[in-house]
C-alpha cells in the first residue's frame, strides 16, 4: 500500500509490558550504524501494515527499500493526533520520518538513539472507526499548534476518547509546537487551567522537529510515562459507545480545512487501512492463540534455529502421546530422524478436557417407541460447539515452519522432501497475508528419477540426478472454487503415491474442521518416475495444490495458472453469476489445458474442446477417477507443454521471494563472485588451477612423508634430503597458495557477519554442485557400466588381458571421478594444505586460517580430519585447527563416536537422521576419508553425562569401489585402525545380513580393536545390520547373533596370528556383549524409490540406537579435546609405520603418567624429609643415651601420620583427577611402590639408627673414662690457675705455661690406652700387589702415567687387548650391530664377511660390543668392590689390610673369569690399571671411616680436642671468674657445639627441602633432571663431562647434582642458606633459654645443688641437642642459680655460623642423591641412552626415553669397519636395515622387530620419531674429533656426518631440550 507523502503511517507494535530504556542510555550505550543481532531476529505485528521488512542499513538509501527477512518488535509504539498544522513534514523531520513511508518503524528515530520505534500517524484524522489495537500503543502524542492548543487540547482529548476509550487518556502526553521564532512558554500556563493536564506530561518543540536534543527529551519523557503507567502500553478494542456526530470529533481547525495542502484523499488513506486492518484482526487473533497452545509464542519474535535442534536433547518417545507445548518440538525432532509420522503424534489431553470427555451427553427422554425415534434424530441435546479442539497437523508443521529461521526451514523442508511429503511453495504471512515464495528452502533438495522415451519400438530409459530447483518439468496445479465434500489432497495422492499422504487430506489421522495456516498455502510435490512400465508418468512432474478455496485466494490461483502446465480445478456445478464464474471463465479462454473436476456430476471423462476437459466426481470411485486424469495428464504433457523451473518464481512480481533477503544476497553475491571464477571450466580441472596445493604436491608430500618412515640406505643422509624435498614442496605450495579463488573464500569467510557467513558456505556449496552435477551423473553411469561389465568377466573367471583392459579403463574412470568431485570439503582442504606450507616455513601470519576454520567446527560444520584422496591427516592443520576450537570453548571433554562400514552402507543417512549432522549422502558424493563434527549436549542433558560434545568421525566406507584395484586392503586397516582408536565408541555398520558380505569388513574390525587392546585403548563398539527385512523376528536375530559372534570369533583367530596376539574370541580383545551390542535396522525405505517414503521403523530403530549409545556414553567421561588431539597425532604416527603396535606412542598416556611420577616424587620427598626429620631426632637421643634399641614399630608410629596423609592425597589424585580413567592402570602399582618405599624408608632408618648404637656401644669405653678424663683436667686446670694467679699477667705467658703441663697431663691421663695408629694404604696396596705376583714396573707405569684413573671413561679399550689367543674371532661379538646389507647370502657372502672380521682383528680394531663387553665389566668390577668395601664395620671396628687385599683378589679373579669365556686375552697392563682404579676410588671412603673410628675411640685424640676448651677453663680462673662463671662458659662451650650441630643438620634437610621444591633441575621427575643435567653439559662444553654422563651416566648425575647443591648453598643462593641455618640456630637458641629458665626454677623452688640443676638442664635438651656428660664435681660451691643462669644466657650468643659442610652429619646433596637417583638407569640397547622412568623397578611398563641419540655417541660402527654410525635408533627403527642381537650368531633382525631380539630389547619402547633432537646433532657435529679420537673410530662412508647437522647451533641445541621437556 503506497501512502501520500504528507502522511507516514508506520507499524504499530509492541505488546504487553514492553521494556523501557531511557533514550539517553540508548544514544550512549547502543549502536546506531546497524541493528543488534537479537533485535534483528525478532518479529511483530502492525496495526496499519503488518509484514516481514528490510532491517535498516545506515549506508544505504533506504527511501522505499523493505525491511528483508528481519521481524522486530518496536520498543515504543506512538500514535499522532490532534492537528496537522502542528507539525511541519520534511525530508528532515526526525519524529514522523519522510523517508520511512513503507517502513514498519521509524529510521531516523533509530538513527538518533538506536532503538526501534514505531510512529502511526493519524493527525487530522475526523471519524473514528471500530479501531482494533491488536498490539500494544505506549503514548498517543496530541500536537497542538502554540496559540490554538487551549481549544485544540479539549478537543483532542474528547475525539481520543470517543476513538480508543476512555482508559486511553492515561497514556496521552501533550506537545505544542511552535515556530523556530516562537515562545510559547504561556502555553503551559494556559493549559493548567484544565483539571485534566498534568505538567510533567507537557513537552514544546519547533514545528519542523529536526532537533535531536528535543526529540530526546521528548523520548526521556515518553519512557517516565510508560515506566508510570501499568500496564505501561494501551490495548484493546475502541469503546462501543454511542457515536456522536463527527463534527463533534473533528478536531481539525477551520484554519486546517481551509489549508490546500492536506489532501481529504490522505486521510481517507489512513482511514482505509484501518479498516483493511479490522479485517485481519480476528484472524490474528486465532493464530496468536494457536502460537500460545504450542508454546511458541516468543519464537515468532525469537526465531527457532536449527542450533537448537542439532544438540543432544532428550530423546522423544515414539508411541507416547504428546501434550501442546511439545508438539512443536516432537515434530521437529522425528521429522529430522526422517519419521514420516511426525505429522501424525498422537496428543495428550489437558485434564479439563479429559473431564469433559470422559462422560457423555446424557438426554432425558419417555419409554415410547415414538420417543426412542425422536431422541435418535433429535439434535436437541447441547453439544459444546465452542469446545476446543486439538491442533490441526498441518498447523503444528507449518506454526513450526513461520517460527524458524531460514537454515532450519531449509532443513525441515528438506527433511520434509526425503519424506515424500509436499512441500510450501507460496505462504502467506499469517499476519499480513502477504505471499512468499520460499526459493531458499528448496536449494539443497536433489531428485533423482529416470525417464523412459521410446525409439526404434524400444524404451531407453536416462537417469537424472539434479537440484529439484533447476529442474525444469511439467507442473499440474490443483485448486478448488467454494467449499467441496471430495478432499482434492486425497485425489492427488492417487496421482503420485497411492499408499502414501503426500498432501495431508481430510482423512488423515489427527485432521480437523479447524485449520488455520494452511488456507491460502500452495503446495508442490515431483512425482518422480523409476524407469518402470508400471510408472504413472514417464519424466519428472510437479504437483501443485492450492489449500483453500481459490476464490479467496486471488494471487496464489493466478500465479498458479500462469506457472503450469495442466490446471485441474475441483468445484460443483456453477450458475452464471456466481463467484467462480468470472474464475472458470478466464480459464477456459486460456490457452492453457484445464481439466474441471465437477463434484456433483456423475458423466465421465469428456474433451470439451482442445485441450479443456471434464470429469464428474460424482458416484464416481476415486481409483477411477485417478486413472481418468494419469491418462489426460499423460496425453496432455505427451505433447507441446509449458514447463515448470522452481528458480523462476523469483521473477514473480506479485510476491515475496525469501532468497531476495539482502543477508541472502549478500551471501549468494560473496558466492557468486567464487563461482564466476569456475563457469566454462572442466570439472575435473577446477582443483588443478585453483585448488593447486591439494593435487598433486600435497599428494607427493604424503608420499615422500610415508617414506621417512620406510628409509634404505644411508638413513640419516636419506633422511635429511627427504625432509629437504620435502620443504621444497611446501615452497612450491606457498608460492601457488595464493589463487583468486582462495583469496576470495578467506576474505569472505573472514569479513562476513555470522548469518551472512552461513548464506554464502551454502550458496558455496550449492552453487559448486550445479557445476559438477552433470559430469558427476555421467561419469558415474560410465563407472556404473564399466564396473558391471568387470564383475561379469570375474564371475566367468576370465583372466584374460580384457580382463586387465577393462580393469585399467575402470581405474581411469575412478581417478577422472576423483577429479571431478569438486565441493565446498576440497575449499577447507586447500586452506589447510595452503596453512600447513606457510607454518612448515614458518610463517606465522596464516593463524587466522585454524581460527576460520575453527568458529565453523563450532557451529557445526564437518571439517576432514584425513584426507581420502591422498590418504594423510594433515596434523599441522588439524592440530591448530583443534587448538583453535580449545581456545574459543576451552578445553571441553567430547565422547568420540567413530562410524566404520561399507561404502554406500547407509552409514551418512543413518548419522544424518540419528544427529541432524550435515555429512554428505548422496552415491555420487560419498564421504571421502574421514570427517568430524561437534554435536553440542543441551543444558538440560548435561546433567546425564561427564561431557559437553559428543564428535562424530564418519568415514569414508570400507571398500570403497573408487579404489577398487588399488591396495585397498592396506588402506582399509589404516582407516579402520585410525577411527576406531579415536572412538570411545565405535558403530560398526553392517548392510544387509550375510555374514559372506561382512567378512572382510569383520576382519578389518577385528584387526583394528586388536591392535587397540595391544596399545591399551579401549574403546566399546556396537554392531549396526542394515537393511533387515525382518527385524521383529526374534527367533532369526537371535540366529544371526550367533553367526556373527561366530564370525567374530573366527576373524579374531585370523587376526590374533598376524598381529602376533593370544585371543581366542572377540570378546578376548573388547568387552562385547553380542545380546546387547548389535542392532539390527528396518530396511531404509517403505518400498521402492525414488518415490518411497522412509520406513518408520527405520527412524525407531535411529532412535532405539540413539538412546543406547547415549546410555552408553553416560558411563564413559569421554575425552578432552587436547586429549582427541593427541590421540590423532599418536595413531597417525603410528600408522605411518609397518608396525603400528610397536609404532605407537600414546602421547597423552605419557604427559599423564609424568605428571604421576612428578607428584610420586613429591610424596616420596616428604616421606623422606618426614623420616629424616624423626632419624635426626633418634639419633639425638642415641648419643645421649637415652635409647638403646630402635623398633620398627615404633618408627612406622612415628611416621604414621606423614604416610596416611600421602595415602589419602594418592587416592584422591587417582580418584578426582581429570584422567582418572587413564590413571587407574596404574593405581596398584604406585600404592604398592609408595609402600615399598615407606618399608625401606623405616628399614634404612633402623639400620642407619643401628649403626649408630653400635658405635656408641663400641666407644663404651673411651665414654665411660671421658667423665674421669674431665673431671681430672678440670681440677688440673682449676691447681694450676691457683698456682699461677696474680703471677702471670701476660695471654702469651698464661698459654705457654697452660701447653707446658698438658702433654703431661695428656700422658698421665693415657697411659694406660694404646693409641690408635693412622693407616698407610699406599704401603698395604703395594704390599697386597705384591703378593698377587704383579710386576711394579706396571704399576709403577700406570701411577705415574695416571692411566689407570680413565679406565672406565676411555673410548677404545684395544690398547688392552692382545688378539693372539685365537685368530677365529668371528662369532665374538655380543651386542648390536648396524648391517647394511640386509639378510647374509648363503655360501661366498658368508665367507667373505668372515674374512673381512679376521682381517678387521688382525689390523688391532676392536668390535663395538666387545668394546661395551669390557666397557661393562670395568663398571661391574667397580661397583662390585665398592659396594664390599662399603659394608666392612671399619668405622666402629677400625681398618684392616685384608679389606685391600680382599678388593685386589676379587678384581683379578673377575679379570680372569672374563678372559675364560671370550676369544681374546686381557693384557695385564688391563688387571693392574684395574685394581689400581678400585683402589683409588675405594681410598678416600676408607681414610674418612678410619678417621671417624679414631675420632670416636682414641684417647688421645679426644683430649686434644679439647686442649682450648680447658685453656679457656684455665684462664677463666686465672683472671680470678667465680665458678659459677667457669663452668657457665663451659657449659655454653659445648652447647654452642651442639647447638651448630644441631642446627646444621636440621639445615641439611631444610636445604634439600627447598632446593626439591624451588630448584628447577630437582623439582620434577627424571626426565626434568635429564633436561637440566644436558643442558649443564652443553653450555660448559666439556667433552670429558659428556663421556662420563654417556658411560656413567649415575656417576656424572651425582656429580651434578653434588655441585648444584654446593652453588646454591655457597654462591648463588649463600644469603638463603645462611637464613635458614640461622633461624635454625635460634629455635635452638629459644629451646636452651627455655630449659635453662625450667630447670633453675626447679632447682631453686626444690633448694637443689648444682648437680640437681645440671640433670634437670640435661634432659630438657635430651632429644634435640647432644649433651656430653660434665662433671659438677668441681663447682658444687655454686648456689647463686639465677647469676648462674645469667651467665649461661650472656655466654650464648653464638655469631659465627660455619660457612662449610663440616658440621653437616649428612650432606645436603646426599638426601637429593637418594631422592632423584633412586631411579631406573637402563640403557637403550643401541645408543646407550638411559630410560627416563621415575621408578626405578617400574616393570611392566617398558623402559622408554623421550629422544634417543645418534649411536655414534656410545661409539656405534659398522660392522668390520672403522666407520661410525650416526643413525638416531628412532630412525632406525623405521627403516628396512636390520642389526646383530648377538656377536656368537650371524641371525640378523630388523630394526622394525627389534623387540623380538630377546633380552634387553623386548622390554624397551622405541617408537619411530623423525623429528630426532637437534641436541645430539649439535654434540656430535661439534665434537666429532674428540669423538673420532675417543673411539679411535672415523666419520667417513657410511658414517659421515650429514651436512644439515652442521646448521644446529648450540642455543637450538639446548631450546630442543625444552621442546623436548614440553612434549
Amino acid at each position: 500500500m503506497e501512502m501520500e507523502e504528507h502522511y507516514s503511517t508506520t507499524a504499530a507494535g509492541g505488546g504487553g509490558a514492553s521494556e523501557i530504556k531511557s533514550v539517553s542510555q540508548s544514544v550512549t550505550d547502543r549502536k546506531v550504524d546497524g541493528f543488534e543481532e537479537s533485535a534483528a531476529t525478532t518479529k511483530f505485528d502492525s496495526v496499519n501494515k503488518v509484514g516481514e521488512e528490510e532491517k535498516p542499513d545506515q549506508n544505504d538509501e533506504r527511501k522505499g527499500r523493505k525491511f528483508e527477512n528481519y521481524k522486530v518488535i518496536p520498543e515504543l509504539t506512538l500514535v499522532l493526533i490532534g492537528d496537522t498544522n502542528s507539525i511541519e513534514l520534511g525530508s528532515n523531520n526526525i519524529l514522523l520520518d519522510y523517508d520511512a513511508q513503507t517502513s514498519q518503524f521509524s529510521l531516523k528515530l533509530y538513527d538518533l538513539c538506536g532503538r526501534y520505534i514505531s510512529v502511526i500517524n493519524l493527525l487530522g484524522l475526523k471519524s473514528p472507526e471500530k479501531f482494533p489495537v491488536n498490539q500494544g500503543i505506549h503514548a498517543f502524542l496530541l500536537l497542538l499548534p502554540n496559540a490554538l492548543h487551549n481549544n485544540h487540547y479539549s478537543s483532542g482529548l474528547q475525539w481520543l476518547e470517543k476513538a480508543f476509550g476512555k482508559r486511553s487518556l492515561s497514556y496521552v502526553l501533550t506537545v505544542v509546537t511552535h515556530k523556530s521564532d516562537e515562545n510559547c512558554e504561556s502555553a503551559l500556563t494556559d493549559l493548567k487551567a484544565n483539571s485534566s493536564f498534568t505538567e510533567k506530561r507537557y513537552h514544546t518543540c519547533t514545528r519542523s522537529m529536526t532537533d535531536g536534543s528535543e526529540i530526546i527529551a521528548l523520548l526521556e519523557k515518553i519512557d517516565v510515562m510508560v515506566s508510570e503507567n501499568d500496564p505501561h502500553c494501551y490495548s484493546g478494542l475502541m469503546s462501543d459507545e454511542t457515536k456522536e456526530q463527527e463534527e463533534d470529533l473533528d478536531p481539525i481547525s477551520t484554519e486546517t480545512k481551509t489549508d490546500p495542502s492536506v489532501k481529504e484523499t490522505d486521510v481517507k488513506t489512513d482511514e482505509n487501512k484501518l479498516k483493511e486492518s479490522v479485517k485481519i484482526y480476528e484472524e490474528n487473533k486465532t493464530f496468536e492463540t494457536l502460537f500460545d497452545r504450542l508454546h511458541l509464542q516468543d519464537k515468532l519474535q525469537q526465531t527457532l534455529s536449527l542450533a537448537d535442534f542439532l544438540k543432544i536433547s532428550p530423546a522423544v518417545e515414539q508411541d507416547h502421546e504428546t501434550s501442546e507445548k511439545d508438539l512443536a518440538h516432537t515434530f521437529l525432532q522425528r521429522l529430522m530422524m526422517l519419521d514420516y509420522r511426525a505429522r501424525y503424534i498422537p496428543v495428550k489431553q489437558s485434564r479439563a478436557e479429559m473431564s469433559q470427555s470422559e462422560t457423555d451427553p446424557v438426554l432425558e427422554i419417555s419409554d415410547t417407541e415414538d420417543d426412542d425415534f425422536d431422541a435418535l434424530f433429535s439434535s436437541s441435546v447441547d453439544s459444546d460447539h465452542s469446545k476446543q479442539t486439538h491442533v490441526h497437523p498441518m498447523d503444528v508443521q507449518m506454526a513450526v515452519y513461520h517460527c524458524s529461521d531460514s537454515f532450519l526451514k531449509q532443513n525441515m523442508v528438506t527433511k520434509l522432501s526425503q519424506c515424500q511429503y509436499a512441500l510450501p511453495l507460496l505462504v502467506p504471512d499469517p499476519n499480513t497475508m502477504d505471499i512468499e515464495c520460499p526459493l531458499w528452502t528448496f536449494r539443497q533438495i536433489i531428485n533423482t528419477w529416470k525417464i523412459t522415451q521410446t525409439k526404434d519400438n524400444s524404451n531407453i530409459v536416462t537417469m537424472k540426478n539434479m537440484p529439484i530447483c533447476k529442474a525444469e518439468t511439467p507442473m499440474v496445479s490443483f485448486s478448488r472454487l467454494g467449499s467441496l465434500s471430495v478432499s482434492k489432497s486425497q485425489l492427488m495422492n492417487t496421482l503420485i503415491n497411492d499408499r502414501h499422504s503426500t498432501f495431508f487430506h481430510r482423512n488423515c489421522p489427527g485432521s480437523t474442521k479447524s485449520r488455520h495456516l494452511m488456507d491460502g498455502v500452495a503446495e508442490i510435490a515431483w512425482y518422480c518416475p523409476a524407469g518402470k512400465p508400471n510408472d504413472a508418468f514417464t519424466d519428472c512432474t510437479a504437483f501443485c495444490n492450492l489449500h483453500g478455496d481459490a476464490l479467496l485466494t486471488e494471487k496464489q490461483r493466478d500465479i498458479l495458472t500462469e506457472k503450469s502446465s495442466v490446471n485441474v480445478v475441483l468445484l460443483p456445478t456453477l450458475e452464471k453469476g456466481d463467484k467462480s464464474w468470472a474464475v472458470i471463465s478466464d480459464l477456459l479462454k486460456s490457452p492453457k489445458p484445464l481439466i474441471c473436476l465437477i463434484t456433483d456430476n456423475d458423466c465421465g471423462a469428456v474433451q470439451m474442446k482442445e485441450g479443456k476437459y471434464r470429469i464428474g466426481l460424482k458416484d464416481r470411485s476415486q481409483a477411477d477417477v485417478s486413472e481418468n486424469l494419469k491418462r489426460i495428464i499423460g496425453e496432455i504433457l505427451s505433447g507441446p507443454h509449458q514447463s515448470f523451473q522452481l528458480e523462476t518464481m523469483a521473477d514473480v512480481s506479485e510476491i515475496r521471494v525469501d532468497e531476495d533477503d539482502k543477508v541472502c544476497q549478500k551471501g549468494k553475491s560473496a558466492a557468486l563472485n567464487i563461482v564466476n571464477l569456475l563457469q566454462e571450466m572442466d570439472v575435473s580441472k577446477i582443483k588443478d588451477q585453483f585448488l593447486p596445493c591439494q593435487g598433486e604436491l600435497w599428494h607427493k608430500w604424503c608420499r615422500i612423508n610415508k617414506e621417512l618412515y620406510h628409509l634404505k640406505g644411508n638413513i640419516e643422509e636419506e633422511k635429511c634430503r627427504k625432509k629437504h624435498e620435502l620443504i621444497q614442496i611446501r615452497q612450491k605450495q606457498c608460492s601457488a597458495s595464493c589463487s583468486l579463488l582462495m583469496k576470495l573464500f578467506i576474505e569472505n569467510l573472514s569479513s562476513l557477519p555470522t548469518t551472512e557467513k552461513q548464506y554464502f558456505l551454502k550458496w558455496t556449496q550449492i552453487l559448486i554442485d550445479a557445476l559438477s552435477t552433470d559430469d558427476l551423473s555421467s561419469i558415474l553411469q560410465s563407472y556404473d557400466e564399466k564396473w558391471s561389465e568387470v564383475l561379469d568377466l570375474k564371475k566367468k573367471h576370465d583372466k584374460s588381458d580384457l580382463l586387465k583392459i577393462k580393469q585399467s579403463e575402470l581405474e581411469k574412470i575412478s581417478n577422472k571421478l576423483q577429479s571431478a568431485t569438486f565441493g565446498l570439503e576440497h575449499i577447507f582442504r586447500e586452506m589447510g594444505q595452503i596453512y600447513e606450507a606457510h607454518k612448515a616455513l614458518n610463517q606465522t601470519d596464516w593463524s587466522k586460517y585454524p581460527e576460520l576454520a575453527a568458529e565453523l567446527m563450532i557451529s557445526g560444520h564437518p571439517m576432514e580430519l584425513m584426507d581420502g584422496d591422498a590418504g594423510h591427516v594433515p596434523l599441522t592443520w588439524i592440530s591448530s585447527l583443534l587448538d583453535e576450537v580449545i581456545r574459543k570453548l576451552g578445553d571441553q571433554r567430547v565422547f568420540v563416536l567413530s562410524v566404520l562400514g561399507v561404502q554406500s552402507s547407509g552409514k551418512s543417512t543413518m548419522l544424518n537422521a540419528m544427529f541432524g549432522l550435515q555429512f554428505a549422502v548422496s552415491a555420487g558424493r560419498c564421504t571421502k576419508g574421514a570427517f568430524m563434527q561437534l554435536v553440542k549436549v543441551s543444558e538440560e542433558m548435561k546433567k546425564d553425562f561427564q561431557f559437553d560434545y559428543v564428535l562424530v568421525v564418519d568415514t569414508e566406507g570400507l571398500r570403497a569401489l573408487e579404489l577398487a584395484g588399488n591396495t585397498n586392503l592396506h588402506r582399509d586397516n589404516e582407516l579402520a585402525t585410525f577411527v576406531v582408536g579415536l572412538g570411545n565408541m565405535t558403530l560398526i555398520n553392517i548392510f544387509g545380513e550375510n555374514p559372506a558380505d561382512m567378512q572382510d569388513v569383520l576382519q578389518i574390525v577385528v584387526q583394528a580393536f586388536m591392535r587397540m587392546k595391544k596399545v591399551k585403548v579401549s574403546p566399546s563398539c556396537v554392531f549396526v545390520h542394515q537393511n533387515v527385512t525382518d527385524i521383529a523376528a526374534a527367533e532369526k536375530n537371535m540366529d544371526g547373533k550367533r553367526r556373527l559372534q561366530e564370525k567374530l570369533d573366527q576373524m579374531t583367530k585370523l587376526a590374533a596370528k598376524e598381529e602376533v596376539c593370544d585371543a581366542e574370541g572377540f570378546s578376548d580383545v573388547i568387552a562385547f556383549d553380542v545380546q546387547k551390542d548389535v542392532k539390527y535396522f528396518a530396511q531404509l525405505w517403505e518400498g521402492s524409490p525414488p518415490m518411497a517414503p522412509p520406513n518408520p521403523g527405520y527412524s525407531e530403530c535411529i532412535q532405539d540406537l540413539k538412546n543406547f549409545i547415549l546410555s552408553k556414553a553416560s558411563q564413559s567421561a569421554g575425552m578432552t579435546l587436547s586429549h582427541f588431539k593427541t590421540k590423532i597425532q599418536d595413531l597417525w604416527n603410528a600408522l605411518m609405520n609397518e608396525h603400528f603396535v610397536f609404532s605407537f606412542k600414546n602421547t597423552l598416556e605419557i604427559a599423564v603418567y609424568r605428571k604421576l611420577e612428578v607428584q610420586y616424587g613429591n610424596w616420596t620427598w616428604n616421606l623422606r624429609s618426614n623420616m629424616l626429620t624423626i632419624e635426626n631426632q633418634l639419633h639425638t637421643r642415641v648419643e645421649n643415651g637415652d635409647i638403646d634399641k630402635v623398633e620398627v614399630s615404633f618408627l612406622n608410629k612415628e611416621i604414621s601420620k606423614t604416610y596416611e596423609e600421602i595415602r589419602n592425597n594418592l587416592t584422591t589424585y587417582f580418584e578426582e583427577k581429570r584422567e582418572k580413567e587413564m590413571l587407574v592402570q596404574w593405581r596398584g602399582r604406585f600404592e604398592q611402590k609408595i609402600k615399598e618405599f615407606h618399608d625401606e624408608l623405616v628399614k634404612g632408618a633402623k639400620r642407619k639408627l643401628e649403626e649408630v648404637l653400635q658405635q656408641k656401644k663400641a666407644c663404651k669405653k673411651l665414654d665411660a673414662q671421658k667423665t674421669e678424663f674431665e673431671r681430672n683436667l678440670l681440677q688440673k686446670s682449676k691447681e694450676l690457675a691457683h698456682q699461677l694467679k696474680d703471677k702471670v699477667e701476660d695471654e702469651e705467658e698464661l698459654e705457654k705455661q697452660f701447653k707446658s703441663v698438658w702433654s703431661h697431663w695428656v700422658n698421665e691421663l693415657t697411659a694406660d690406652t694404646k693409641p690408635i695408629e693412622d693407616i698407610n694404604l699406599e704401603e698395604d696396596q703395594f704390599n697386597v700387589l705384591k703378593e698377587l705376583g704383579i710386576e711394579w714396573t706396571y704399576v709403577s707405569e700406570s701411577k705415574s702415567s695416571g692411566r689407570y684413573r680413565n679406565i672406565s671413561s676411555i673410548g677404545d679399550y684395544r690398547d688392552y687387548v692382545s688378539f693372539t689367543k685365537h685368530q677365529d674371532h668371528g662369532d665374538t661379538n655380543q651386542q648390536s650391530q648396524v648391517n647394511q646389507m640386509g639378510k647374509f647370502e648363503q655360501g661366498k657372502q658368508y665367507l667373505l664377511n668372515q674374512a673381512a672380521r679376521l682381517k678387521h682383528y688382525m689390523t688391532g680394531y676392536l668390535q663395538h660390543e666387545d668394546q661395551q663387553l669390557i666397557r661393562s665389566l670395568t663398571e661391574n668390577v667397580e661397583a662390585q668392590c665398592i659396594n664390599a668395601i662399603k659394608s666392612k664395620p671399619v668405622a666402629t671396628r677400625g681398618y684392616s689390610p685384608t679389606y685391600v687385599q680382599e678388593m685386589a683378589k676379587s678384581v683379578k679373579e673377575k679379570v680372569t673369569e672374563f678372559d675364560s669365556k671370550w676369544k681374546y686375552t686381557l693384557k695385564k697392563e688391563f688387571t693392574v690399571d684395574l685394581i689400581l682404579y678400585v683402589f683409588h676410588r675405594a681410598d678416600s671412603w676408607l681414610l674418612e671411616s678410619h678417621k671417624n673410628y679414631k675420632m670416636n675411640n682414641d684417647a688421645v685424640t679426644y683430649l686434644e680436642s679439647k686442649k682450648t676448651q680447658y685453656y679457656n677453663i684455665f684462664r677463666s680462673f686465672c683472671k680470678g671468674s667465680s665458678s659459677a662463671v667457669v663452668f657457665a662458659e663451659l657449659i655454653c662451650e659445648k652447647l654452642k657445639v651442639s647447638i651448630v650441630k644441631a642446627a646444621c643438620n636440621k639445615a641439611a634437610i631444610d636445604l634439600a627441602g627447598e632446593m626439591r621444591s624451588n630448584f628447577p633441575a630437582f623439582n620434577g621427575n627424571r626426565l626434568n633432571l635429564e633436561k637440566h643435567v644436558l643442558k649443564s653439559l652443553a653450555e660448559k662444553e666439556d667433552f670429558n663431562g659428556f663421556i662420563t654422563y654417556i658411560h656413567h651416566p649415575r656417576n656424572h648425575v651425582e656429580t651434578f647434582i653434588k655441585e648444584e647443591v654446593n652453588k646454591y648453598i655457597f654462591t648463588d643462593h649463600k644469603d638463603k642458606a645462611l637464613n635458614i641455618l640461622k633461624k635454625n640456630v635460634e629455635d635452638m637458641c629459644k629451646l636452651v633459654s627455655q630449659a635453662l629458665f625450667t630447670a633453675t626454677d626447679k632447682v631453686k623452688t626444690k633448694e637443689g645443688d648444682i648437680d640437681m640443676w645440671l640433670q634437670q638442664f640435661s634432659s630438657l635438651l635430651k632429644n634435640d641437642l647432644t649433651f656430653e656428660t660434665i662433671c659438677s664435681q668441681n663447682f658444687s660451691d655454686i648456689n647463686n642459680f639465677d647469676f648462674f643462669k645469667e651467665e649461661i644466657d650472656k655466654g650464648l650468643k653464638i655469631s659465627n655460623i660455619p660457612p662449610g659442610h663440616e658440621e653437616f652429619r649428612e650432606k645436603p646433596h646426599k638426601f637429593l642423591i637418594d631422592q632423584l637417583c633412586n631411579c631406573c638407569w637402563v640403557k637403550c640397547p643401541f645408543c646407550s641412552a638411559v630410560c627416563t622412568n621415575t621408578i626405578k623397578d617400574h616393570s611392566p611398563e617398558d623402559h622408554s626415553v623421550l629422544f634417543h641419540r645418534s649411536t655414534s655417541v656410545n661409539g656405534v660402527h659398522y660392522r668390520n669397519s672403522v666407520e661410525l654410525c650416526v643413525e638416531f635408533c628412532t630412525t632406525n627403527v623405521a627403516s628396512t636395515g636390520s642389526f646383530y642381537p648377538r656377536g656368537d650368531s650371524e641371525e640378523v633382525i630388523p630394526f622394525k622387530l627389534y623387540r623380538t631380539a630377546g633380552k634387553g630389547f623386548q622390554d624397551w619402547s622405541i617408537t619411530p620419531d623423525g623429528s630426532n633432537l637437534k641436541y645430539w646433532k649439535w654434540f656430535v657435529f661439534e665434537f666429532q674429533t674428540e669423538l673420532v679420537n675417543h673411539y679411535k673410530l672415523k666419520f667417513e662412508g657410511l658414517g659421515k656426518i650429514p651436512d644439515d647437522w652442521a646448521k644446529c647451533t648450540k642455543e637450538q641445541a639446548i631450546q630442543s631440550l625444552d621442546e623436548m621437556y614440553k612434549m
